[in-house]
Order: structure tokens, then sequence, then C-alpha cells
């Protein structure tokens, strides 16, 4: 999940890699580090922790050259320290690299009979010294070429060489990355977000791909050796993307933002004077859709389980969601007559897109639903559906979340009506709900100082779960994950039911719990759940649209979110749990965008 950075230019590259490494700071933040090549001499400075460790270090001794690589890292093979920061070079070779090198054990013995020595723990190093090793005896393709054949495992490269003046070089199995060009300069990076600033005009490389930058040209070559050609896209510039403007961070500006995301997407996909949902050429008709399989990661696999909810609720379609992790190593029946679908923020998850891989090479049809358009979920599914949510910065996924619901909902709800699992009336209602999503959500982001008082409860506590029952169920567990992403306080997500069959031994009085009791025809059975936990000690807070009064006066705190139609109940559940991992987080003076061990942009298994 690291991230890399390359630059050949006419012009010192260091502050541009600075810069670029800043946006890549979402995929890890372990340590940081750049070579440039200054007269003949690869210049190596790294450190531990953030981008802005290594710019003192560089504001203190400047690293000159037009040529460059660097890197932020998130720790696989190695403890986060200086010596296991890369790049890792030689005096002939310097490497930045992303993804894990499977048989680094193995190639490190063999290299250390050849008298090689390392310096390092982790798996990149031995990509350094094979590199050395074949550049004495081939030349610069044979070596680059027989370097990456005798890797197995996940990586993108960028490399710069001492005896080679006006080059970088770049590589792809696995692990994403992006070609951008310039006037005089080229680039390569771990994704196209990082190039914006400096281009708009970018390549991809495809599995197996290497590529050569010079200031004029790039030269492209496939896993044979042979010269290919690539297109050319341009991409979106969003203005301010990177700008957290009044905001003490980016969490809370993209949590703020999701009335207006919402929106977006909703513009985007439903034609309000037909009330039509714009979704076509969806890869298999409707009418003979046997199954959908729902495929993601974390945040993005808590999507999938809402949406399981409502093919079941909305169609007559039979559904299964799976851990993408998981799925790609299953024995799966693959079908023909089924639709699988592939959830990701960044559309680079490595397992999530190892499982779409798979169905691929068996012909089944695929969609991909990703907020980066440019990914490579996105280029390899038969069918994209962007969330437009705009780039999410903060590593725990807010408005993301709700854009992969929102999507999946508007899909459901076209493939039912299609089906005619849905009759007319209903649909058109359900549209009308729909159209009062941002409204309702920018409502509930209003209530956030009742949330702050609320998290106090939390920030001392040992452990707490989240509660809730169908459609509140998904919402229970991505609360849960956020509390435990931000605050780093243990947190489950529970079906609301399941509480007497084991885990009503954790509750010990004081304990605080968060309920989800939004008015459905759940409401009475979590209302039962609800008052098992009072009775043992537990000190709720009820998340609900009711506004009775007489539930319980042992409720220690009662979040009400405006009244809506069980189906787009979720989205407003989300605001308050969201809220409540952030105060808690920030009451605990945690790194509220970057927390601890974890990346944006998982791209290693």
């Amino acid at each position: 999940m690291c991230g890399i950075v390359g630059i050949v230019s006419n012009k010192s590259v260091s502050s541009s890699i600075i810069n670029a490494l800043k946006k890549l700071e979402y995929r890890g933040y372990d340590s940081a580090g750049i070579s440039t090549l200054n007269n003949g001499i690869i210049e190596e400075k790294k450190c531990s922790g953030r981008v802005e460790n290594l710019e003192k270090i560089l504001f203190e001794n400047p690293s000159s050259g037009d040529l460059g690589i660097g890197h932020v890292r998130w720790a696989t093979h190695g403890v986060p320290n200086q010596i296991n920061a890369h790049p890792h070079s030689t005096e002939k070779v310097s490497v930045v690299h992303n993804g894990i090198i499977e048989n680094s054990d193995k190639l490190k013995m063999e290299y250390e009979k050849k008298g090689y020595k390392f310096k390092s723990q982790t798996d990149t190093e031995v990509i350094t010294i094979i590199l050395n090793d074949y550049l004495k005896s081939e030349d610069l393709i044979n070596s680059i070429h027989k370097t990456l054949n005798k890797l197995v495992g996940s990586f993108a490269l960028g490399v710069i060489f001492k005896d080679f003046k006006d080059i970088v070089v770049g590589a792809r199995r696995g692990s994403p990355l992006a070609v951008g060009y310039g006037h005089n300069e080229n680039f390569i990076g771990s994704d196209s977000y990082a190039l914006k600033s400096m281009t708009n005009k970018i390549s991809y490389l495809d599995d197996g791909d290497f590529c050569i930058l010079h200031k004029e040209k790039v030269e492209f070559f496939n896993s044979n050796k042979q010269k290919i050609n690539k297109e050319i896209f341009e991409v979106s510039n969003e203005d301010n993307v990177a700008d957290k403007g009044d905001f003490k961070d980016f969490m809370s500006k993209e949590i703020d933002e999701q009335s207006n995301t919402t929106k977006k997407c909703i513009n985007e996909y439903l034609d309000k004077s037909r009330d039509e949902i714009n979704i076509y050429n969806i890869p298999i008709d409707p009418l003979k859709i046997k199954k959908i399989r729902l495929i993601a990661c974390g945040t993005a696999y808590h999507s999938c389980l809402m949406a399981k909810y409502w093919i079941e609720e909305l169609t007559s379609i039979d559904v299964e969601a799976d851990i993408a992790s998981e799925f790609r190593y299953r024995k799966v029946k693959l079908n023909k007559d089924d639709l699988y679908i592939f959830v990701s923020q960044s559309g680079e998850t490595a397992d999530t897109y190892a499982a779409l891989e798979k169905c691929k090479k068996n012909g089944v049809k695929t969609c991909g639903i990703v907020n980066v358009v440019e990914s490579s979920i996105a280029r390899l599914s038969d069918f994209v559906l962007p969330i437009h949510a705009g780039p999410e910065i903060g590593v725990a996924s807010t408005k993301a979340f709700i854009g992969q619901m929102l999507v999946l909902f508007l899909l459901i709800l076209k493939i039912s009506k299609d089906r005619n699992d849905i009759d007319q009336k209903e649909f058109k209602k359900i549209i009308e709900d729909v159209k009062k999503i941002p409204n309702l959500i920018k409502l509930t982001l209003t209530k956030q100082n009742e949330i702050q008082e609320i998290a106090r409860d939390f920030i001392d506590a040992k452990g707490t779960m989240y509660l809730g029952r169908g459609y509140s169920y998904p919402i229970a567990m991505e609360g849960a994950l956020k509390l435990k992403e931000l605050s780093y306080i243990h947190a489950e997500g529970y079906a609301a039911g399941e509480m007497k069959h084991g885990p009503l031994a954790l509750i010990e009085d004081g304990m605080p719990i968060v309920v989800l009791a939004p008015k459905d025809r759940f409401f009475e059975k979590t209302i039962s759940n609800m008052q098992e936990v009072i009775a043992r000690g537990g000190k709720v807070l009820m998340i609900t649209n009711d506004t009775s009064e007489t539930l319980s006066e042992n409720i220690r705190f009662k979040f009400q979110i405006p009244d809506a139609h069980p189906n787009i109940s979720a989205f407003l559940l989300t605001i308050p749990i969201q809220f409540l991992a952030y105060h808690v987080a920030l009451l605990r003076n945690c790194d509220i965008d970057k927390p601890r061990n974890l990346a944006k942009s998982v791209t290693v298994e």
C-alpha cells in the first residue's frame, strides 16, 4: 500500500517529488524517501515517519538533479525505520516499490551466496541487488526484463540508474502505476491523483508492462520486451481537492460534504423530469440475472451488505455478499447468468481487483462501482458506475461509503423496475424518497454538537458494541469499524438478535452501547434487545427516528435522525456513527486523517 513517484525533467525535481508524495500519503506514512541523480551520483535521503520529516531534511540538505524517484511506505517487510525506508540503493541503482515480493527470502539467499550484503529487512532491496547484478553483463532492457521475471508477487516499481543519466524506469505487476506526460518532462505515479498537479494526460501500465521515461518521450514494453503503444487519457481536474478549507481535518470536511456529494450523485443518475434512473448498458439482461454477487473489502463490503438487503427486498434475485480476500481463493462456482459487482473507493484494492480478474478469466459479467474512474477496477470491469463523491483524503471512508450505498441502491431499483419486480407506483414513491436524501443528510449534519457530548462516554471504554437489525445491521458493523479505525477502541457490530447467543456476556456496568433503532418492522424486536443490554448495566446511545418518550428512562442518550422511509434510513444512521467515531478520536488525541497502521488504498494482500 505504498506510494511511488518518479520524474524526469529539464529542471530540478525534488520539490515536485515532495509535493506528489504529500498527495500519496494516504497510501502509507510509516516512512518517506527520495533519490535523485546529480552529476552522475545517486543522492538518497530518507526517514521514518511523515513526508514533512523528509521535507525538513531536504530543507537543511537539498537534493539536486533533474530526475528522481520518491516513496511513502506502509510497512510490510521490516519495521518502520530509516534503514527499511525506500528508496533502496546501490552505487548504480535506486528503487522504490509498492507491493510484496513473495520469494524475497529465497532471492536473498541466492544473492548472499554471490557475495551481496543486504542492509534492510525489506523485500524490496532484492530488486535493487538483482538489477545491479544483471547490469554487469546485460543491457538495460534485458536487465529490467530478467529482473522482473525473477520476482514472484505484486509490484509497481520506479528505478533510476547511475549510468543512464536521462531516464526513469517504471514497471507493474499487480500494483497500479500511472504514467503522466508533460512538456519536456514525464512522470510515473501510483495513481493519477498524485500527478494531477503536474499533468492531466495519463496512461496506465497493464500487468507485465514496463516503461522508460525520457524528457521528450515515453517508451512502453510488454512482458515479452516488445514495444507497445498506450492510450492517453485526459483525467478530470478537481479544484481544491487537497484543501481542508476552514475544517480541522479532511475527515470532518468529507463528512460535511455528504449532502452535496449525494445530491451530485443523484443528479448524475436520476432523470427527475421522468423519474427514471439513467443506468444503461448493464452487461447482462436484468431479466436473465439468476444471482447477484457483491464483492468488496472493509467499508465497501459493508455497502455490499446493505445492497444484499435491498436486493432481497426489492427484487426476486438471489444474492450473496463476499469479502474479496476470501472470494478470490475459494472454489466459487462462477455462472454466466450471474452479475458480479465489485465495490472499491480507490478502484485499486488488491484483493477486490484479484477477485475481478478471476471473474474476467472465467468470462462472467462484471460491474465496478468506484470513486476513481481511471482506476484498475474501472478499466477491467465490463460496466462501471462512478459514485461521484470526489477525492476522499481521510483514510477512514465517509462520503465514499454513502456514495457506494447510493449507487448500489439506484442500480438495484433500476434492475427491479426492468424485471417488473416492483410496480410503478412503489417505484415512483421510492424515487421521491431518494430525492430527499441530500436534504435529510443536511438536516442530520446540523446535530453534530449532540454527539460531542455523547463521545465523552467512550473515551475510557475498554470496548463497545453497535447493535442493529435488518438495514441497520450493516450500519452497526460500519460504525464499529469507524470507531476501531479512528479511536483504537475495540468495537464490534452485531445483529441485535444475536446478543443472547454469546455477546451479552461482555456487557458490564457502565459499558457504552450504540443501538440503531429506526422505526421499521424490526423496531420492537430491537427495543427488546436494547432492554436486555440496559438490564445488565449497559449505557445506551439510541439512534432512532422514533419520537415517543416512553421507551425507557434508562437510555443515556437518544440521537434523533429525521423521519424517513426504512429503505433510506441507512443513509441517515450513517451520519451519527461517523460523528461519534470522529469525536471520540478527537478527544483521545488520535490522528484523524491518518490512523496508525492503516492506509487509504490497500494495494497489497
